[in-house]
């Protein structure tokens, strides 16, 4: 499914999110930046060794040994996926802290699109962060995400955002989130 919006593309797909070619793909990281399971691990292993190197790099340097915060972001190369970058995000862990998990997986979405924009890159794709192992639910995550992303398109000029999602009752809980916005095309 493709909408307009603002003279922006958003699409919905199912699928592998490591082989869209879009300028960037969003890693639904853990704090260490150090892979794990799910979409981290399926992203560093097609990646390759030199995004763990850069990723170790990262911790050292800018955040001086520590995790990166949730709802934050960094930048690495994409190496061998045909993304040319990868946006590091860390979700929130459902239950976790009741009273920001809401904001901290809109910060997710938001500033992974500041940051892309700042870059000037003009595709992004993201996975649907943090209802895996993180457990969000996927109706509150995909209202979350589909309202942050078409709010971010209302108000700048960006060019294509992919959600990629996993199966396809997550496409559907996206999609009923989408539909309800009445887009005209």
């Amino acid at each position: 499914m493709k909408v307009n919006v603002n003279d922006n593309e958003l699409e919905l797909m199912t699928g592998d999110i490591t082989k869209l070619t879009t300028d960037v793909i969003v890693n639904a990281a853990n704090g260490s930046l150090l892979g794990g399971g799910g979409v981290d691990g399926a992203i560093h292993h097609a990646a390759g060794e030199g995004l763990l190197k850069e990723c170790k790099q990262i911790r050292q340097d800018e955040l001086q040994g520590d995790d990166l915060p949730t709802g934050q972001v960094v930048m690495t190369k994409g190496y061998q996926l045909p993304s040319k970058y990868v946006i590091h995000t860390v979700g929130p862990v459902w239950g976790k802290d009741k009273d920001n998990e809401d904001k901290q997986l809109a910060d997710c979405y938001r500033n992974s699109l500041e940051l892309a924009q700042q870059y000037q890159l003009h595709s992004i794709a993201f996975p649907s962060i943090s209802t895996g192992v993180y457990s969000f639910p996927i109706d509150k995550a995909a209202h979350i995400a589909m309202n942050t992303i078409f709010h971010f398109l209302e108000s700048h000029s960006f060019g294509k955002v992919v959600m990629m999602l996993f199966s396809k009752e997550d496409y559907a809980e996206y999609k009923k989130i989408l539909d309800s916005f009445n887009i005209n095309d």
